[in-house]
């Protein structure tokens, strides 16, 4: 075997076991929300124009590379079109926590958690006094001792 097609057939494991995580993932959970509907129907056009070029070549590891990512852009593609119909043609994250829903109710006589709509920005905050001590993190704090003369 010359180095070639070793590196492409080495290149080709690699990015298929890199793409299969994502793959099982979306087939296992159904959950495609973080997909773009329109990015997937693209990548799949590309990769039938490239179907072209690459089955035009001699059999090689470059075939089933591209062998798997077209099975595996049309089963992404399948699941987006099935979660985009099945949500009536409307996309909305399926994370729960970027749904508008509101949170559940607390179990009786357990207080409500707060919980931050976002970080505060360093704009947010107030401003700091003036001469108001800012300990350094890596210092001990020191106390100022004032000495009376009389």
């Amino acid at each position: 075997m010359d180095v070639p097609v070793l590196a492409g057939t080495v290149a080709a494991v690699v990015f298929a076991t890199a793409n299969l995580p994502m793959v099982w993932k979306a087939l296992r959970t159904h959950d495609v929300g973080s997909y773009s509907l329109g990015s997937i129907v693209m990548i799949n056009g590309a990769n039938a124009v490239y179907s072209v070029y690459v089955f035009s070549l001699p059999f090689g590891p470059i075939w089933l590379l591209h062998s798997f990512y077209l099975v595996a852009s049309a089963i992404m593609l399948v699941l987006c079109v099935r979660e985009y119909r099945g949500r009536g043609g409307v996309r909305i994250p399926a994370s729960p926590a970027s749904s508008a829903a509101p949170a559940p109710a607390p179990a009786p006589g357990m207080p409500r958690r707060r919980v931050p709509a976002r970080p505060a920005a360093a704009s947010d905050r107030p401003p700091r006094g003036r001469g108001t001590p800012v300990p350094h993190p890596a210092r001990p704090a020191q106390r100022a001792t004032a000495t009376i003369s009389g």
